[in-house]
């Protein structure tokens, strides 16, 4: 699987290229900053963006991520921040879902995950930052159904965030996978997911978690 890896700080950018090497990845471009991304990302299956880089230090990284995945729709793009900065994580999932990870950078310690999130992002799938759920999770309104959920249904809902399949919350959480079902229905019924929406239902109800 190819990859490009946008960061500005020189070590990380030089300790990703070699980890991903390492875990049977093809490092295609490690750059500096937002446009030398843009130059390069056509040529990699998934990119791994840092939030800030220069000039200013703010977005750019993320209008970067944005930008490519105008020109690329749902391009599978992994964002990296040293902060939880929820509200880039919404503007993040504004436009769309499919194929989106976002990341403390602490993560990228912890290896093994930090891979399968990254594999999981280049399949399509959403993967949230636990420390970003929980943020947006205490600035909902009074009124939000999420807030219905009891919190064994709100553990269940952030691992389906996290990317997480039945089997894998299940072992998780030490339970059964029948448990696991059952709760999802209950998180469905109370998020006023019909059976209508078919598969749809486990993304639409990630959705209304994540966003802001």
């Amino acid at each position: 699987m190819r990859v490009v890896i946008a960061e500005d700080d020189v070590l990380l950018r030089q300790g990703l290229s070699l980890l991903l090497e390492s875990e049977g990845f093809d490092v295609v471009a490690a750059v500096g900053d937002g446009e030398a991304f843009l130059e390069e990302f056509h040529n990699a299956d998934v990119g791994v963006v840092d939030v800030r880089m220069p000039p200013s230090f703010t977005n750019e990284g993320l209008k970067a991520a944005a930008e490519a995945r105008a020109r690329r729709p749902n391009f599978p793009i992994l964002v990296l921040s040293a902060y939880v900065e929820d509200r880039y994580a919404g503007q993040l999932l504004a436009a769309g879902s499919v194929g989106l990870g976002y990341l403390l950078k602490e993560r990228v310690g912890q290896v093994g995950d930090f891979v399968d999130a990254l594999r999981r992002v280049a399949s399509g799938g959403t993967v949230m930052d636990p420390e970003v759920i929980s943020q947006l999770m205490t600035r909902r309104r009074a009124d939000d159904p999420i807030r219905s959920l009891t919190p064994r249904e709100s553990e269940v809902l952030a691992l389906m965030a996290a990317g997480l399949d039945n089997a894998s919350i299940a072992g998780r959480l030490v339970v059964s996978e029948t448990a696991v079902s059952k709760h999802i229905g209950n998180i469905f019924a109370k998020l006023g997911l019909s059976a209508g929406d078919s598969g749809h239902r486990r993304v639409r109800a990630v959705l209304a978690y994540l966003h802001s």
